[in-house]
């Protein structure tokens, strides 16, 4: 006991003790902790080192190394992984060069480049999330609900079947034919350059899918029109254009033809 009284006023005893109480609390979190989490946290580690490699290659020119933004490129710190899904999925990052307004082409990346990348972005700041498949996929959503959202407040610049349209200064509305309905979802709850944004504290996410309902449904990419020929969908502006072009001009045509025929037929 005079031994053991000793060592305990050594002045090394009190590290030794929280040595020992630090060995046995790892060790009890090693054997108790759940291996799927800990896994998952070392797997997202590794996402977002394999991220911030390929983003220092690619995309640290304009938009700067830590993602703080320069003078040709915007901070991307906050914009969350669904941006970034949406940007390099679709093809417009990296762009090619500056410009009114980035077009859509082939992307360069794959998927899993592309994740890697978001969950690099994603460290920087917190944003929106790539959405889920159950939270974008048509399945069950309110198309005429779908419809009425899209009229009242996309088809300003998308037109009302989804086609697209010219804004000002070289800018434009893309079409929304053929787009996956992830991009679709992600573009509502980023907005992408000249897009406002609909986070889910303006429109839920039930309305969203509901307006991915609507596009899959009116979708012309992969089937015919229900409603036959549409003139490139247009709206009445091109379509009244037809009509007083070929429909006025066919009736001229037949009266003059008539007129001709009638007098014709007179003078013999």
């Amino acid at each position: 006991m005079k031994k053991l009284s000793a060592r305990r006023r050594h002045p090394l005893a009190a590290l030794v003790v929280l040595f020992c109480a630090l060995a046995a609390t790892g060790g009890l979190y090693a054997a108790f902790a759940p291996a799927e989490k800990a896994q998952a946290d070392s797997s997202q580690s590794l996402a977002i080192e394999e991220g911030k490699r390929l983003y220092a290659v690619g995309c640290a020119t304009c938009h700067a190394l830590n993602g703080q933004g320069t003078s040709v490129g915007p901070s991307l710190i906050g914009v969350g992984s669904a941006a970034v899904d949406f940007q390099v999925g679709t093809g417009r990052m990296p762009a090619q060069q500056p410009g009114a307004q980035i077009p859509r082409k082939k992307r360069i990346y794959s998927q899993t480049q592309i994740d890697q990348i978001a969950a690099y972005i994603a460290s920087l700041g917190p944003g929106p999330s790539i959405p889920t498949k159950d939270q974008y996929s048509p399945d069950g959503a309110d198309i005429a609900n779908g419809g009425q959202l899209f009229r009242t407040n996309c088809a300003q610049c998308h037109n009302a079947s989804g086609k697209g349209g010219a804004l000002s200064n070289g800018k434009f509305a893309p079409t929304l034919d053929g787009i996956p309905p992830k991009y679709i979802y992600e573009a509502m709850l980023t907005g992408p350059q000249n897009m406002p944004s609909f986070p889910d504290s303006v429109m839920p996410p039930k309305e969203k899918k509901d307006i991915v309902a609507y596009l899959n449904k009116i979708d012309t990419s992969s089937s015919p029109s229900e409603g036959g020929l549409e003139l490139g969908g247009l709206g009445p502006v091109s379509e009244g254009l037809f009509g007083w072009i070929f429909g006025l001009g066919a009736m001229i045509a037949v009266a003059v033809w008539v007129a001709a025929r009638t007098t014709k037929a007179r003078k013999s």
